[in-house]
């Protein structure tokens, strides 16, 4: 567990700012706590805090899903043979034109 001391609140052992000290006193005993995670989805995995207790909040990726398991693979193929017929039609006479992106 950091410790939560006025000493240990600050960056110079012999200085104290007077942000990090209303700091101490405003929070009390949730000084340099981060907030708990409520609920199912974890939003609480990118807070950090610094040594004179300001809060960081740094986005996390949430991990991503499908409804049914390998349904991607299912519309990776169809995109897939989108394409291909896009191509087929590019490329072919009265089509867009060759060199066409």
């Amino acid at each position: 567990m950091e410790n939560k001391t006025l000493n240990a609140a600050n960056y110079d052992r012999a200085i104290v700012s007077a942000e990090t000290a209303a700091r101490m006193e405003r929070e009390g005993k949730n000084f340099k706590e981060t907030p708990e995670n409520q609920g199912d989805i974890d939003t609480t995995s990118g807070y950090t805090v610094d040594r004179e207790g300001l809060a960081n909040n740094y986005a996390i990726e949430p991990e991503m899903y499908y409804e049914i398991p390998g349904d991607r693979i299912t519309e990776n193929r169809a995109e897939k043979e989108r394409r291909i017929e896009e191509l087929k039609e590019i490329n072919s006479p009265g089509g867009k034109g060759v060199g066409i992106i």
